[in-house]
């Protein structure tokens, strides 16, 4: 007959043949209870008081499949607190009081398929949080302060499906995120800082089968609304894809503010090559000295600027040299080699602009000067 076996006070504990279930879900509970049977397969622990959870609380529950811990108020986890649980499958915090994600929290956790982290406060989840859950098949990060999550975590969990970041922070989703995510059939970015979705083989493999009818269209599901959408060249991508209108609107450029996106002609979807508006015509400066050339354009999307030396070398950060975000290039010690026609040139996706900047570098007299 085996170990007769130990249920907390308050909870029920059922044996769905041969899996033991522990049901301890709005019982009042303040912590977990200390007792729970080790072999236990599902553990239910919602609705209660829960504040934080301790190393010990979940030690050797290896058999453990499915835990449940909405809508408590946990706000701290300890490190390394659910390492024990290599069979987890299914991990549900939501509805808590946790504002950061640390490195250890999730660890050991490699079979984990359903990570549900939504309705807490989390502003920040530390870069090697997700190292362990590459299995995921599901997160849910919805409602949340996040600014940006690990992205190249996400990037290699191939199994995920399920991708619910709505209601967030988010400004910006690095290129080539979802490129080897083929399983991928949801991803939701609601209300969030979004200014552009960078184009990516997920959303075009997807429009690519819906077309060709080997699946239905709403096999993929991409949800964008709510987002400050900037409405130039680089969505169109985004408004070729057929979908159902969402109601999404642009927030820029003035000329398309507060418009459908799916209402505006592809043509409208404009950029503008780069204009350079200022900078340094030409400068003499005394070798040795520190040279500072400006080089400032404007264009849509906001051009990136490089520097070409006399010599046709593009210019990078080096020992002697600086290149700011801003489109200024500091030489920081000039010598006579400097001497000659730099190029700044100012690009962008719908063309580039270039302009010449002269040097003149004025070689330090070495010997006795003549009165």
């Amino acid at each position: 007959p085996g170990d007769p076996q130990i249920c907390p006070k308050r909870c029920v504990c059922q044996i769905l043949s041969p899996n033991l279930a522990t049901l301890c879900a709005k019982k009042g509970l303040l912590f977990v209870p200390p007792n729970i049977d080790r072999r236990t397969v599902e553990l239910r622990l919602a609705d209660n008081f829960v504040t934080n959870i301790k190393r010990k609380d979940f030690a050797n529950m290896t058999s453990l499949v499915d835990l449940t811990l909405s809508r408590n108020t946990i706000s701290f986890i300890t490190p390394h607190a659910f390492a024990d649980l290599r069979n987890l499958r299914a991990l549900h915090l939501n509805s808590n009081r946790l504002t950061k994600i640390t490195n250890d929290m999730f660890s050991g956790l490699s079979n984990l398929h359903h990570l549900i982290l939504n309705n807490n406060q989390l502003t920040l989840i530390s870069s090697t949080a997700f190292d362990d859950v590459f299995a995921l098949e599901e997160l849910d990060l919805s409602y949340n302060n996040l600014e940006t999550i690990p992205w190249d975590a996400v990037e290699k969990m191939v199994s995920l499906h399920t991708l619910s970041l709505d209601h967030n922070m988010i400004d910006n989703i690095p290129k080539g995120t979802f490129s080897h995510l083929h399983k991928m059939t949801r991803l939701d970015v609601t209300s969030n800082k979004l200014q552009k979705l960078p184009p990516d083989p997920l959303f075009q493999r997807a429009q690519v089968l819906a077309t060709s009818g080997i699946i239905s269209p709403s096999t993929f599901a991409l949800s964008f609304g709510g987002n400050p959408l900037h409405c130039n060249c680089e969505l169109l991508w985004l408004r070729r894809l057929s979908r159902e209108d969402d109601l999404e609107t642009c927030a820029s450029p003035p000329l398309l503010t507060g418009r459908y996106f799916w209402s505006i002609p592809e043509e409208e979807f404009l950029c503008e090559p780069p204009l350079i508006t200022r900078h340094t015509h030409e400068m003499r400066v005394l070798e040795g000295q520190r040279a500072t050339l400006r080089c400032k354009a404007r264009g849509d999307p906001e051009p990136a600027i490089h520097w070409i030396s006399p010599e046709g070398k593009l210019i990078s950060n080096a020992t002697r040299s600086l290149v700011y975000d801003n489109g200024t290039l500091d030489i920081l010690i000039t010598t006579v080699k400097d001497t000659g026609a730099f190029t700044c040139i100012a690009s962008n996706p719908a063309g580039e602009a270039t302009q010449i900047v002269d040097l003149h570098i004025i070689a330090a007299a070495h010997h006795h000067h003549h009165h």
